[in-house]
């Protein structure tokens, strides 16, 4: 089979590679679409996010669906959670399998990706797409995912004033979870052109440059500003912003990821303001709940790919993501 290997700083190739054996429990998958993560650009462009670093050539990608080619779901059509818990530890046992502490993760340098003709990945861990929808659409509901799971940390009510900084594809669904679910005014906000387009087209009530949303005044428009505000950029700008618009009392929920080791904020804005910080780790079980979502109408992921790209110009690809000329990039490969 083909796969793409991660060798190093911008260092991607195609190769051959052994078919995968498939050990008992787990379903051999035909991988048809694999989506570009703002967290694979981190690995393609820095080798590594804050202290886990590529130790070895990786096959990259965590956003992926394909077709079943053995066992029970051997033609079905099916979505990949990327994130294989242990099931047995205090964090699993509580419910939290995202924070399991020996959690092995898709394209994570320890455990080879999705960017690959075929994957044996555990049967439990493939949701079957419904009719209609494409491997694009299955690999687009990871992102959606997280956007889901941001949410729920929101702890955001119906009619409140929503902010979502930073719109990348994640931010893009934000906006439209926050449409969705019956907020009020949902404010986006986001240095590029094309992306603030894209939030209006996708809902947002307001959208706003970074220069507007810096400035205090511009939030005293909705009183004394967000009720919630998700930060979805992953630098320290975003962050600031986030403060910045958010009411005192305020919930600041960070989804982004930085590109270095620590992120900060206006403390002593943010300590008079009271606010209260939530941070985002992947998510839970949410591809039932995603499933559903993009099934019955209530958000479009498929207009939010902008481009499908064959796997033999994966470093073009991957060139053209983090450049953020589009909004999601697909690795197509089938």
């Amino acid at each position: 089979m083909r796969v793409a290997m991660l060798h190093g700083v911008g260092d991607i190739r195609v190769e051959e590679a052994p078919d995968p054996d498939v050990p008992e429990g787990y379903t051999l998958v035909r991988v048809t679409d694999v989506g570009l993560c703002g967290s694979d650009l981190h690995w393609f462009g820095e080798g590594g996010i804050g202290d886990a670093t590529l130790t070895r050539p990786t096959v990259p990608g965590h956003e992926f669906a394909g077709v079943g080619a053995s066992g029970e779901l051997d033609g079905v059509p099916v979505a990949v959670d990327p994130a294989i818990a242990c099931g047995r530890c205090e964090m699993c046992e509580a419910g939290h399998r995202n924070l399991c502490v020996n959690i092995q993760f898709a394209g994570h340098s320890t455990l080879d990706g999705g960017m690959a003709e075929l994957i044996a990945w555990p049967t439990h861990l493939l949701h079957p797409l419904p009719a209609g929808m494409t491997g694009a659409d299955g690999a687009m509901l990871e992102p959606l995912g997280v956007a889901l799971h941001a949410w729920d940390l929101a702890h955001s009510r119906v009619g409140d004033t929503i902010a979502v900084v930073g719109c990348g594809p994640i931010g893009l669904l934000t906006v439209q979870l926050a449409k969705a679910v019956g907020s009020g005014t949902v404010v986006a906000v986001e240095p590029l052109a094309h992306r603030r387009e894209a939030a209006a087209r996708y809902g947002a009530d307001v959208v706003l440059d970074v220069d507007e949303a810096g400035d205090p005044d511009t939030w005293h428009r909705w009183g004394l500003g967000a009720d919630v505000v998700l930060e979805i950029a992953g630098n320290d700008e975003a962050v600031g912003i986030s403060v910045t618009a958010a009411r005192p009392g305020g919930r600041v929920v960070l989804a982004g990821i930085p590109d270095g080791e620590r992120s900060s904020f206006p403390a002593h804005v943010a300590r008079r303001k009271g606010l209260t910080f939530a941070m985002v780790r992947r998510m839970k079980e949410m591809y039932p709940r995603t499933i559903r979502l993009v099934e019955q109408g209530l958000v479009d992921v498929r207009s939010v790919v902008t481009e499908r790209a064959p796997l033999d110009d994966v470093a073009g690809a991957f060139a053209r993501a983090t450049a953020r000329t589009g909004l999601k990039t697909v690795i197509g490969l089938a």
